[in-house]
């Protein structure tokens, strides 16, 4: 099937959906399995929050919110920042009319698009006429994308009548804290009535907003995610009240993300030595929250004009004036999308209808639990060379199933596409991101790394090259459970911690 986007003077490309199916236990199912059917299945095709989904389906966020209403220590809104992969920061601001035009371009290319999100670069909500305006035009055009918003909060109770009015049934609100002495450490000012109420009394009414938006929201049967950066020292602790009360109100979904504090992004964070949490101290405090409710594990903290899957970025294929030049049949384009994903939703539904699979049989109550990096560009398959891995998903396996854990994110080993830069330094900062970790797949691995790995006790393996990532860590389990190294002490004795 040829694609409905033809550039100009070029002949039409076929491009497919890859994709295979992988056995799975039920114990998999997102960390969703709790919840009713109706609201699994708006979620079942949407990336950022269903932790299956984001290996197969692809979003997009459009930049059409410059301005916000409060300030935080860890954001500093800079534009043409191209090589940052964090919240806050786009390579060029556009009109709703322009954020149109390249959501229905990227929608044609990516046919595995399922979401359109507003998220900046400052509130959404602080931007209402051209927040509400691409939106009204993108549901006229593309109905089938799932649309989507991200606020801190302030000025939500204002729009929850005029957000549900769009159909939009999924939002995202940043809740940091409930006690407004701590909101005073993270929030310098915020924006109320026209004038800057600063420290305490700022965040006291940012803290009430918040929370009136999130019911009202419940009310009105929208699904809600709540993103909380994690501070240490200042909120890490408290967060564990936080999640026990928005799952109390009906929030269905906590994404627990570290912060970013680095000097050269111009935060007050970065610039005064806030430290950023490791990655066992996130997940320790995931751990410690998903007793209350869902946790959400794959956030990749993304750009305010992200394109394509989770852990990848195509904004550079769809420039303003690169779309220019695309002629789209826009009624093909909606159809192949509708069969796409009715493909993909079919496939993961054989997956879940999986209960048991082989591969544990060597494991039993007597064995630990093992924890498994995997280099991976998506669609749940080990594709990616370790040499360019910015990131690793990292797993936990038992005799039970196994749990996605979180990324952990590092600079590439192979600086350039036949080269590797300052090899020896790379790799110690890849090794201490990977702390906790046994075992690393990826679709390859060098002699040199491979080597450096094995002497900080990481074992590589590439035999799983292309192979469906929850298939790949049931065998490696097995393999090492039969191989008797992943063996409990004996009551009584010293042994490896699982």
């Amino acid at each position: 099937m040829q694609l409905p986007v033809i550039r100009k003077g070029a002949s039409a490309a076929a491009q497919g959906c890859a994709l295979q199916s992988a056995c799975q236990s039920a114990s998999l199912d997102d960390g969703l399995a709790h919840l009713p059917p109706s609201i699994r299945a708006k979620v079942q095709d949407h990336p950022c929050y269903s932790e299956q989904a984001h290996h197969h389906f692809a979003r997009m966020h459009v930049a059409v919110a410059p301005r916000c209403n409060i300030q935080c220590h860890y954001c500093n809104r800079k534009y043409d920042c191209s090589n940052e992969s964090r919240p806050g920061v786009v390579s060029e601001v556009m009109t709703p009319e322009q954020a149109v035009q390249k959501t229905l371009a990227v929608a044609a290319a990516i046919p595995q698009m399922t979401v359109l999100g507003i998220a900046g670069p400052g509130d959404p909500l602080a931007n209402p006429e051209r927040t509400f305006a691409t939106f009204r035009q993108l549901a006229e055009k593309a109905p089938d994308i799932k649309l989507c918003v991200s606020t801190n909060g302030l000025a939500l109770p204002e729009w929850v009548d005029e957000l549900t009015q769009y159909t939009i049934d999924h939002v995202t609100i940043t809740i940091n804290c409930l006690d407004p002495d701590i909101g005073a450490q993270i929030y310098p000012w915020i924006v109320w009535n026209g004038e800057r109420v600063h420290g305490r009394e700022g965040a006291q009414i940012l803290i009430e907003q918040q929370q009136k938006g999130l019911d009202m929201l419940i009310a009105r049967g929208v699904l809600v995610k709540v993103n909380s950066v994690m501070i240490p020292g200042i909120n890490d602790q408290h967060l564990k009240q936080v999640s026990k009360f928005v799952k109390a109100k009906g929030a269905f979904l906590h994404n627990v993300m570290p912060l970013i504090a680095r000097a050269e992004h111009g935060t007050y964070y970065g610039l005064n030595g806030q430290r950023e949490p490791t990655a066992l101290e996130l997940q320790t405090l995931q751990d410690e929250c998903s007793g209350n409710m869902a946790m959400m594990r794959h956030c990749h903290q993304c750009r305010a004009d992200a394109v394509g899957m989770l852990g990848e970025d195509r904004r550079e294929e769809f420039t303003l004036d690169k779309i220019a030049d695309l002629d789209i049949d826009y009624a093909a384009a909606m159809a192949e999308r509708i069969r796409v994903r009715a493909e993909i939703n079919a496939k993961l539904k054989q997956q879940r209808a999986v209960k048991s699979c082989s591969g544990h049989s060597a494991a039993s109550a007597t064995t630990r639990s093992l924890r498994v990096a995997v280099a991976t560009r998506g669609e749940g398959l080990i594709n990616q060379h370790f040499g360019r891995a910015e990131e690793f998903l990292v797993y936990e396996v038992n005799a039970s199933g196994q749990r996605l854990l979180g990324r952990r994110q590092c600079p590439a080993y192979c600086s350039g596409p036949s080269s590797c830069g300052d090899g020896e330094a790379v790799i110690d900062r890849i090794i201490h991101a990977l702390e906790g970790v046994e075992v690393l797949l990826a679709s390859k691995v060098g002699f040199e790394p491979w080597a450096d790995l094995e002497r900080a006790g990481i074992q590589p393996n590439g035999e799983y090259a292309m192979q469906p990532i929850h298939r790949a860590l049931r065998a490696v389990y097995a393999e090492m459970a039969a191989a008797g190294k992943l063996d409990l002490p004996a009551p009584g004795t010293v042994g490896c911690a699982a």
